[in-house]
């Protein structure tokens, strides 16, 4: 079994587009979106959740008003103000550092985890798929895409599939880093701009660093040639494979209006370059 994981510098680059192709494309496979803070892959795959299940992470602090004596030894010592003058937590402004709780003296204070988000697994048209959301303003997104990485290669072994395929998080962040743990290939998406090369290369190097293997897509390159070619250039003198380059092409809007892969759409040469791309992966 291998794992991929589609990433670029920064988003809109086309990445969940060429992950939703693959999907399509590959015969034996679990899907995965670990774009958890803003997932987009089931606008393209649309699945049905078979199971649902919460992610809890981060603790909070809660007052037992029943046992405190109000004491006031919490307010004092909170930084961050989260305390009332009538002893009511914040739980936006409560950071769960436990302060309070150790300082207690009648042990009124509890640390609870908190409710951060949810993780499913569902059926697509293209075979299982993991997925989850972050909740609104909650942090640990790493911890998160672990969660669904994990599952993903747990249902995959489970089901004897070939693939992982997993949509990474745009940047370079804990959710980047969290989906290349032990991925065999990282397929890195760029457009033919400057800021475009200067993200790529930031990704790049963080695969370097935790020695994951990675290949480079031009997406659009067409649209500026020139950037094209300093694009295959940074790759030729740092040793990364341009395994594919992607024209621009309407198609790929009318498809994600319709809410279809690219593959699936009418054919038309991207479609024809994707197929490419992914023998070129097979290899």
């Amino acid at each position: 079994m291998k794992q991929i994981v589609v990433i670029s510098g920064k988003g809109g680059t086309g990445k969940t587009v060429i992950t939703g192709a693959f999907a399509a494309l590959a015969k034996s496979k679990v899907m995965a979106d670990c774009d958890v803070d803003a997932a987009d892959l089931h606008l393209l795959l649309q699945p049905k959740v078979k199971e649902r299940h919460d992610f809890r992470s981060g603790l909070s602090a809660s007052i037992d008003n029943k046992v405190c004596i109000k004491c006031g030894k919490c307010i004092s010592a909170c930084r961050f103000s989260t305390i009332s003058d009538d002893f009511v937590i914040d739980p936006v402004s409560c950071e769960g550092c436990g302060f309070c709780s150790h300082i207690c003296p009648v042990n009124a204070i509890k640390m609870e985890e908190c409710l951060a988000g949810e993780w499913f697994i569902s059926e697509t048209r293209f075979g299982p798929m993991v997925h989850a959301k972050l909740g609104i303003a909650e942090e640990n997104s790493g911890k998160l895409v672990s969660l669904v990485r994990k599952q993903a290669k747990d249902l995959a072994e489970k089901n004897n599939c070939d693939w992982v395929i997993v949509d990474g998080a745009p940047g370079i962040g804990c959710p980047v880093i969290a989906s290349l743990s032990g991925i065999d290939c990282a397929v890195v998406v760029t457009e033919p701009t400057l800021s475009g090369l200067h993200d790529a290369s930031r990704v790049i190097e963080v695969t370097r660093h935790f020695n994951v293997l990675s290949k480079l897509v031009i997406n659009k390159y067409d649209l500026n040639p020139e950037m094209s070619e300093r694009i295959e250039e940074y790759c030729l003198e740092n040793n990364i494979p341009v395994i594919g380059k992607v024209s621009f092409d309407k198609t790929v809007v009318e498809s994600m209006v319709e809410g279809k892969t690219i593959i699936e759409h009418k054919d038309s040469l991207i479609k024809e370059e994707i197929n490419k791309i992914w023998e070129k992966l097979q290899a």
